[in-house]
């Protein structure tokens, strides 16, 4: 399901060219994640690079999308976004399990938890040959994008081994047997993104021209600043309650790029 290099680097620009905010406006709904600006139960599991607030090394570009979040939610109408928590700005590598799906495996299997924890650990190990090779993966900021429930900034891996690096991980997840009989399956391709808010109530008058113009201006307002790169060290698996939070105990697996 994962896309070629040069596949994923021209989807993901079409995605963060200004020109297609307004196609992009033209379908956005309120998200099911919030209740107005509070979050709602929307438990699950996620591998994931660590969390702003453990994270020292991308300080500067956090700190720059923080500032952008910010100017989003003063100048979009009130409740029409829910931004989530600064501190809890993250890359996702490889989404697992999530809200209903979550909440049956648990009835199911008294277990579950425990078997996915080590089915994450037995990815992590078979995939850090390819993986771990004592340095970071960078990804460059490419722009904000608008998604049906949710505004994000995009970033692409500055080469194909990085890229490569972060398939092969994923692959070692999505086509380990024990986690396919958990129920965890592949259902979306990868797209480095950091989301910064989700749809709230979506007014029908609606402003999306002005709207385009706001995302164009704060776009511009990203691409100009210093920091650009995102540099990923580290994967990890992650609970959740919903989306403000991620937490991780002590048990559960992590593997270093």
């Amino acid at each position: 399901m994962d896309e070629a290099y040069q596949t994923y680097l021209n989807r993901v620009a079409r995605l963060t060219l200004p020109s297609a905010y307004s196609g992009q406006l033209q379908n956005i709904q309120e998200s099911p994640k919030f209740c107005g600006e509070q979050p709602v139960d929307f438990p699950g599991y996620t591998v994931m690079t660590p969390p702003w607030c453990e994270d020292e090394y991308n300080r500067d570009i956090y700190g720059n999308l923080k500032v952008v979040q910010s100017q989003l939610h003063e100048q979009l109408d009130s409740g029409s976004i829910a931004t989530v928590p600064p501190e809890s700005f993250h890359l996702t590598l490889a989404d697992l399990i999530w809200d209903s799906a979550y909440r049956d495996a648990l009835k199911e299997n008294p277990n579950f938890e425990r078997e996915l924890r080590d089915c994450i650990a037995e990815s992590f190990q078979q995939s850090q040959e390819l993986v771990s090779l004592g340095k970071p993966i960078e990804l460059r900021l490419l722009g904000l994008t608008v998604r049906p429930r949710a505004i994000a900034v995009c970033f692409i891996p500055v080469d194909e081994a990085g890229y490569t690096r972060i398939l092969q991980l994923r692959r070692s997840i999505y086509q380990n047997p024990g986690l396919i009989g958990l129920g965890v399956e592949q259902q979306y391709t990868f797209m480095g993104h950091i989301t910064l808010g989700y749809f709230g109530t979506i007014p029908a008058d609606l402003d999306r021209d002005r709207l385009q113009q706001i995302l164009t201006s704060l776009n511009d307002q990203l691409l100009e600043a210093e920091a650009q790169i995102l540099t990923v060290r580290r994967a990890e698996l992650r609970k959740f309650a919903n989306m403000t939070g991620y937490y991780r105990d002590s048990d559960l697996p992590a593997i270093e790029f």
